[in-house]
Formats: C-alpha cells, structure tokens, sequence
C-alpha cells in the first residue's frame, strides 16, 4: 500500500463536471495498494495518517496532527501510484491491485479513518479533476 499525503488548505474531486467530495483544512490522500495489502496493513496506515505530525503548532514548528488541528480529509484512489517506468516510457502497472480487490481495500481504508475523522473520497475507478491547494507545500510519501 503506497500513499501519498498532501497538506491542503482546500481540496475537492470533480467526476462528471461535478463535485462529489471536498474538504477545507486538512490532508489530501492519494491511495494505491498492491498484492498483500490487507487490514493490518490498512490500520497502520490509517494511524500513521492521523498521528502524521506535518501541521504547525504555535511555535510554526510541525508537531501536531490532523487529529490535533480537526481537519478533514480527501481520499483519492491511484492505482497508478503502482506505475513502474523502469523500463520503457510506458509505465506498467502489473504491481497495482486489481479493481475487485482493490475497491474492497480502499473502502475499508476509508472506513477506519471515518472512525476518528471526517473524510471525503472520490470515485473509485472514474476519471476524476482533483483540485488542491497544497499548504507548505508539505507532501509525504507513506509505504508498506
């Protein structure tokens, strides 16, 4: 499971000319998985995000969490967060989960964050406009 987490200042998914989720402060997430990934995996993650220390207390030093600060969060899927470029200019994506699998992995994800925290998501599998203003700009890249 790779994701990519953003501090956003704003953040919304467009699917169809339309917005189907959108966050003020907080975390955009783009969320990918691959073979082996599963709840364990998933409740680390899921911690790691909300205990992530990547916002600015009072001192303007990055020590508090999403959990501290009551933002929000924008959950994308990205299979391609699996893209493998190393040979060729064609990137493969034969390490990306399947659809059917990875659909049941990326709910689940979002289940267990919806427990401590507001969280939007997109479309899985759509063609989707993110639209971010990304707020540092603070991008972490988190694996297991």
């Amino acid at each position: 499971m790779k994701i990519v987490v953003q501090r956003s200042k704003e953040a919304s998914c467009i699917v169809e000319g339309k917005t189907i989720g959108s966050i003020s402060h907080g975390l955009v997430l783009l969320v990918g998985f691959t073979e082996g990934d599963s709840k364990e995996t998933i409740d680390y993650l899921a911690k790691k995000v909300l205990n992530l220390r990547i916002f600015d207390d009072e001192n303007g030093i990055m020590n508090k969490s999403i959990l501290d600060v009551g933002g929000e969060i924008l959950s994308i899927s990205q299979f391609t967060l699996y893209g493998d470029a190393s040979k060729g200019n064609r990137p493969s994506y034969i390490k990306a989960l399947n659809g059917e699998q990875a659909i049941k992995l990326y709910e689940l994800f979002n289940h267990t964050l919806k427990e401590k925290i507001h969280v939007e998501t997109g479309k899985f599998g759509a063609e989707m406009e993110i639209k971010l203003i990304n707020d540092g700009p603070i991008t972490i890249l988190l694996e297991r």
